[in-house]
Parts: C-alpha cells; sequence; structure tokens
C-alpha cells in the first residue's frame, strides 16, 4: 500500500464515526434525561405527531371530566338546597293542617299564618340566593355541560328551574291560613309542592348520575389514551441505559482510534531522515 499525505483517510473515517458515536450518545442522554423517546421532530416525526395528537385530546378529556364535576357540584348544591325546602313544606303541612280545624282560634290562626309567611319568605331567599360559583342555581335557564374529547363534543344539559313560593316547580303557594277555608286550600297547594320537589329532586339526581357516568367514561378514557401517548413517547430507560454504556464505549474507543489514525502518517517522516 502507498503511503499519501495529501489525505488521512483513516483520520476522516474515525472522525465520521467519532461524530455519530457522540450524536447518538447526546440522543440518549437525552432521553434519559427526560424520559422521553421523542425530544424532537427530527426524532419521529409521525410518532410526534400522533403523541401530540392524544395529548391534546387527553388534555380536553381531563377539562370535560372538571367540567362534569362542576356540573354534578352545582346539582348537589340545588338538591342540599330543595332538602331544606321539603323540611319547610312538612312544616307548612303541619300548620295548615293545625289551622284547618275549628278548635283553633283566629288569634292562633293570626301566629300559625305568621310563620306560613316566614316559610314562604324563607324559600324566596333560598331561590333567589343558592349560588354555585357566583351562578344562580335556581334559573329556568338551562346548563349545558360541555364535554369533549379534542376531536368530537357533546354536552349534557341539566335544568333546575326557578323557586319561589310563588312557583315550587310550578306550584303556587300564595294562601294565607288566617281562616280554616283558606287553611284547608293551601294544605292541598302545600301537598302537592311537596309532591313536586320530591320530582324535582329525582329529576337532579337522575342528571347527577348522568354527569358522574360521563365523568367515569371521561377517566376511563384518560387512562387509554395516557397509556397509548406513553408507549409512542416514553423512552425505555432499559434499553436507553445498555445504548449509554454502548455509546460511552464507542466514544472513548473512537478517540483513541482517531489518536492513532493522527500518528500513523509520522511514519512518512521516517523516510526522510
Amino acid at each position: 500500500m502507498s503511503l499519501s499525505i495529501l489525505n488521512n483517510i483513516p483520520s476522516l473515517a474515525a472522525q465520521n464515526n467519532l461524530q455519530t458515536n457522540n450524536a447518538n450518545l447526546q440522543r440518549t442522554l437525552f432521553r434519559l434525561s427526560s424520559g422521553s423517546r421523542i425530544n424532537s421532530g427530527a426524532d419521529d416525526a409521525a410518532g410526534l405527531a400522533i403523541a401530540d395528537g392524544l395529548h391534546a385530546n387527553i388534555t380536553a378529556l381531563n377539562q370535560s371530566a372538571q367540567n362534569a364535576n362542576d356540573g354534578v357540584g352545582q346539582l348537589q348544591t340545588a338538591d342540599g338546597a330543595l332538602a331544606q325546602v321539603t323540611s319547610l313544606l312538612n312544616r307548612a303541612v303541619t300548620l295548615a293542617t293545625e289551622s284547618s280545624t275549628g278548635t283553633v282560634g283566629s288569634s292562633q290562626r293570626t301566629a300559625l299564618n305568621a310563620e306560613f309567611t316566614s316559610i314562604k319568605a324563607e324559600i324566596d331567599r333560598i331561590g333567589g340566593n343558592t349560588t354555585f360559583n357566583g351562578t344562580s342555581v335556581f334559573s329556568a335557564t338551562t346548563t349545558s355541560i360541555f364535554l369533549s374529547d379534542g376531536g368530537s363534543s357533546s354536552a349534557i344539559a341539566t335544568t333546575t328551574g326557578a323557586l319561589s313560593s310563588a312557583s315550587v316547580n310550578g306550584q303556587n303557594l300564595n294562601h294565607d291560613l288566617t281562616t280554616a277555608t283558606n287553611a284547608a286550600l293551601a294544605l292541598t297547594d302545600i301537598n302537592s309542592a311537596v309532591a313536586n320537589v320530591a320530582a324535582l329532586r329525582g329529576t337532579i339526581g337522575a342528571s347527577i348520575n348522568r354527569l358522574q357516568s360521563a365523568s367515569t367514561v371521561i377517566s376511563n378514557q384518560v387512562q387509554n389514551l395516557s397509556a397509548a401517548e406513553d408507549n409512542i413517547r416514553g423512552a425505555n430507560i432499559s434499553q436507553e441505559v445498555a445504548n449509554l454504556s454502548k455509546f460511552n464505549i464507542l466514544s472513548q474507543t473512537g478517540i483513541s482510534a482517531l489518536a492513532q489514525a493522527n500518528s500513523a502518517q509520522q511514519g512518512v517522516l521516517r523516510l526522510l531522515q
């Protein structure tokens, strides 16, 4: 083989291999430090696109689960308020029943009516002042709970209706207990109001169950999509540790080989002595 000093081919080959090994070593260190197999588009362009799409879906699903839980919180607030309304109405039943009997005098009916008036005022206060996140809970406007997976969307509509003594789920309590006749009429409407509140609480309970079910399904989707994203994006730590050892050794041997290649041509000087 002829000797040449124009180009040091072994040195160039050693440099190229050392550069490749150092790039692989750097990539391995990135993966180990981040825990991610894909740290740039150059690592896996298609995988990055899929993983980012899955991550966007997961983000939307997580917020949808929060939306559903917020809806549950709002409905539970309404249900708790209606439970107190039921207690008030049960007391009103007692007052109206007592006022309807002939053994009660006018002064007693006046006292009974005063308490009944207070009950109606408290129902008005509950209907007007019960709020969730600054919004009135009892409203004729339908609340739409928005759910999305990033690609498609849907909504669950919930409603509680307005609440006041003039409209307890549609029943008017605009009565007084000042006479036995009025008390008997009031008792009929109060009993209807009790039944209406029970029906409304049942509807609210069904909506709570639906939202909780939706939240459970969404949580399951998040789990599965997170596993899929991890399979694409996550680094195989055991493999990367093996690669780290491999490329460290190759880098060290490459430096030694480069040093040997650079010194090999010095033998030409001996021919000139």
